[in-house]
């Protein structure tokens, strides 16, 4: 997986980006999936897009598919959101209108939900595709990893389940029927990327590795998530986690807006060598990653079709994948796998 994100911010950056987990993530894995709050993608149904996803195609397993965010105020959330991205917002069918999507140019692109309890904590949620998401969950248990909760149908929209892994980090699953995850990804306002923030990367390397081998090694592999150590620089009560990253034209501006709208700034810019990053909370605690391609708005409209450029990250196919031991470095694996450049 990737070191880079987190190399990059350095020091400094780093410790922000240990509480850009927010006190909420802190609350451990059970309170970051919220129990059934974790609905996740399934209460996140959309149409329109032209690429995987939405109603169209499955992503493979393994890729992020889908994120939400749990949080106590939604109509608060869909004010920030709505001018920090542009995002509009429609109930969500069957979740007793409660859980909106959100949507850029009329596809789906993220839920936000209320929190069921207001002891959990406020947080981003990635949820990674799965066709089956009981041999999933049985492959998690199995390589140390926990099941929040299992697979539940949610309507004909498809089946939903949290999990962790053996650190403790929270991520979703998502088994699609109807919705088959975001409509838009990797342009402005939409997601761009997931960063896992681990003690023990060779561990995670061979966790995810098992579970998703081919959408991190596979002929066709362009991974949307890294990760990155949490070394001596983060809080030592600072647990793993995700931290998801959405794309923008400026950061610089996006952060700005996200201090005018009540946010709070975790990791001021920093550059990295694929574009320029910050680490904020959003006016109600959720952390989450601004991310600016390096070259600019040259975003990829159809990522399945236009990054066929394979990316094997080095750690991951050192530690969980000895099938591929003649594979050369991809050129996105540079110091450790990371957002690919586009230009």
């Amino acid at each position: 997986m990737a070191d880079e994100t987190g190399a990059a911010a350095g020091a400094s950056a780093a410790a922000g980006a240990g509480a850009a987990a927010g006190a909420g993530a802190a609350a451990g894995a059970g309170a970051a999936a919220g129990a059934e709050g974790a609905a996740g993608p399934g209460a996140a149904a959309g149409t329109g897009a032209a690429e995987a996803g939405a109603g169209g195609a499955p992503y493979p397993e393994g890729v992020p598919c889908w994120v939400d965010a749990q949080l106590p105020d939604v109509e608060a959330g869909k004010r920030f959101y709505g001018e920090l991205f542009g995002w509009t917002f429609a109930v969500a069918p069957g979740d007793g209108a409660h859980e909106v999507w959100a949507y850029v140019e009329g596809a789906p692109v993220a839920a936000l939900a209320p929190k069921p309890d207001g002891r959990l904590p406020t947080v981003w949620t990635v949820h990674f595709a799965t066709p089956d998401a009981a041999a999933l969950t049985a492959r998690i248990t199995a390589a140390g990893g926990q099941v929040i909760t299992p697979p539940t149908p949610v309507g004909t929209l498809g089946a939903a389940a949290l999990a962790t892994d053996p650190e403790s980090a929270v991520f979703g699953l998502w088994q699609p029927g109807t919705h088959t995850g975001f409509g838009r990804r990797h342009e402005p306002g939409t997601f761009a990327w997931a960063e896992l923030y681990t003690r023990d990367t060779k561990a995670a390397n061979s966790f995810y590795a098992h579970l998703f081998h081919d959408a991190l090694f596979g002929p066709d592999a362009v991974p949307d998530f890294g990760r990155a150590a949490l070394t001596d620089v983060f809080p030592a009560e600072m647990p793993p986690h995700f931290l998801v990253h959405f794309g923008t034209k400026d950061c610089e501006e996006a952060v700005a807006a996200v201090g005018r709208l009540g946010g709070r700034v975790q990791v001021p810019p920093f550059d990295t060598s694929y574009g320029n990053v910050a680490v904020v909370t959003d006016n109600q605690g959720a952390s989450f990653a601004l991310l600016q391609r390096k070259n600019g708005n040259a975003w990829r409209e159809a990522p399945q079709e236009a990054d066929q450029t394979e990316q094997h990250p080095d750690e991951l196919r050192q530690e969980g994948d000895d099938r591929r031991t003649d594979d050369p470095p991809a050129r996105g694996a540079r110091d450790g796998n990371a957002p690919e450049d586009d230009g």
